[in-house]
């Protein structure tokens, strides 16, 4: 019987779906997830990057349709037939898996993302009731940095086998001004260039927000005009591994001739985590 959960990403709302399914199940919902992020595939998440099996899995749908896989070879496998599945279903469906104890939870989550989730909004917030600085605010929180300043001049997106991919450029403002940066995608941010030389890509989080209020601006969203702030957010420490790096790394997205260069700093998930920890010893 299951005892917690855990969402699968903290991305989207990926990250309060489980939040609204623990409360109708009365259960209690584990403070972190599985990517510290998005990511497309299912096969991305720490728990299966950490050899958690990947099934039994379940998938329903709107019209309470229910499909269960008792046992797929692996995590790549169960993506492959679950989002076949889904496109049947209408493109929308819930999901729950992998099972796994409590030791072994431990072991493969990235902690403590919902509260630093719950800590951006409120530093955010915080920033625009009292006119200072959004961005700099969601910096502080995440560990991040400032990539570029800029206005979206062109957009290219396409579908293809169930994602939304393609590029974005940006035409740069005030210090950025002269520079281009050009911004890869696949669902989710990936590849960043700036004046053709690659400045930030997978894990680490390539984010776009408003300039002015920090309000997120998602791929499906961005359009020709929009001004905007690009972050950079160093990814969890369980992203940073070759075992995690072979599966989300930019080789994993096709850019083979691309080595991952982290952003400096820590994630924010990872310093509450020692912070914690240390405030428990």
């Amino acid at each position: 019987r299951a005892t917690h959960l855990v969402p699968g990403e903290i991305g989207g709302a990926n990250a309060l779906r489980p939040l609204a399914v623990a409360a109708l199940a009365e259960l209690p919902v584990i403070d972190g997830d599985g990517m510290g992020r998005a990511f497309p595939e299912l096969q991305m998440d720490t728990f299966a990057i950490y050899g958690i099996p990947a099934t039994p899995a379940a998938l329903a749908d709107i019209e309470h349709n229910l499909v269960v896989f008792p046992y797929l070879r692996d995590a790549l496998t169960l993506e492959r037939y679950a989002r076949a599945v889904t496109v049947q279903m209408g493109g929308a469906a819930g999901f729950a898996f992998p099972a796994m104890s409590g030791a072994e939870l431990r072991r493969v989550v990235i902690p403590y993302t919902i509260s630093l989730a719950v800590q951006l909004g409120e530093a955010v917030f915080t920033a625009r009731r009292e006119h200072t600085d959004p961005i700099a605010a969601a910096l502080a929180v995440t560990g991040g940095c400032l990539l570029f300043r800029g206005k979206v001049v062109d957009v290219e997106r396409r579908l293809a086998a169930g994602f939304a991919r393609g590029s974005m450029r940006f035409e740069g403002l005030g210090d950025d001004r002269g520079s281009e940066l050009r911004i890869d995608f696949q669902n989710e941010n990936l590849i960043a260039r700036r004046d053709g030389q690659v400045i930030a890509t997978v894990p680490d989080l390539i984010c776009l927000v408003d300039q002015e209020t920090a309000e997120p601006v998602t791929t499906e969203v961005v359009r020709y005009g929009l001004r905007v702030a690009v972050l950079g957010i160093p990814a969890p420490a369980l992203l940073r591994t070759p075992e995690a790096l072979a599966v989300v790394g930019p080789a994993a997205f096709g850019y083979v001739d691309v080595e991952y260069q982290p952003l400096p700093g820590i994630y924010g998930g990872d310093r509450l985590a020692a912070e914690r920890g240390a405030a428990t010893q």
